[in-house]
């Protein structure tokens, strides 16, 4: 896009150059937007933890269904660690914080961080 600009402050006549004389060509360099960085909620094993309340959990603050919900429990379990959904750095942050919310006012031990995707 090109956008021209009279840089004439009066309205004095021409000067030797001609009407063109005291104009401006801007280019407008278009911008380029990030999209923003991704961070994965990842729920951490400990052995004190109920198996059906990080199910609950899964489903509850992270919309699984009962089977996607069972398979990241099982991984959790079996691995160590499971990923429980990848978003923006805000919603990571407070997903995060709703679980260690619900982990503490249940009484367990349970674990949750948030790592760049």
């Amino acid at each position: 896009m090109t956008i021209f600009l009279n840089q004439r402050a009066s309205a004095q006549p021409p000067g030797p150059g001609g009407e063109g004389e005291g104009a401006a060509v801007v280019e407008k360099q278009a911008q380029r937007v990030e999209p923003p960085k991704l961070y994965q909620v990842v729920m951490l094993n400990d052995d004190f933890t109920p198996m059906e309340f990080v199910v609950y959990v899964l489903q509850a603050h992270f919309r699984h269904d009962i089977e996607t919900a069972t398979q990241i429990m099982l991984k959790i379990h079996h691995e160590g660690r499971g990923v429980c959904g990848v978003y923006t750095k805000d919603i990571a942050a407070t997903k995060v914080e709703l679980v260690l919310a619900a982990a503490r006012e249940a009484g367990h031990p349970l674990q949750c961080i948030m790592e760049t995707a």
